[in-house]
């Protein structure tokens, strides 16, 4: 009960941190990471300071929250 409660209050938060292009764990523009790697077609992965992984789509100019089976 109190994680369904919590995962509303969370979620906004974190969806308006990443359409600004901010990191949802630490606050840090995620365009300033330096750790980069192409992923495929119009797709990179990005490594923040505090270590989440993200994924930034070039053609829509912007970040989602990498899946567990994207990072390797």
């Amino acid at each position: 009960m109190f994680f369904s409660n919590f995962k509303k209050i969370i979620e906004p938060l974190q969806n308006w941190l990443l359409s600004s292009g901010r990191c949802v764990g630490c606050g840090k523009e995620i365009a300033k990471s330096e750790n980069r790697k192409t992923k495929g077609a119009g797709e990179e992965l990005v490594t923040c300071d505090c270590r989440r992984v993200y994924v930034f789509n070039k053609k829509k100019a912007a970040y989602r929250r990498a899946l567990l089976n994207e990072i390797k």
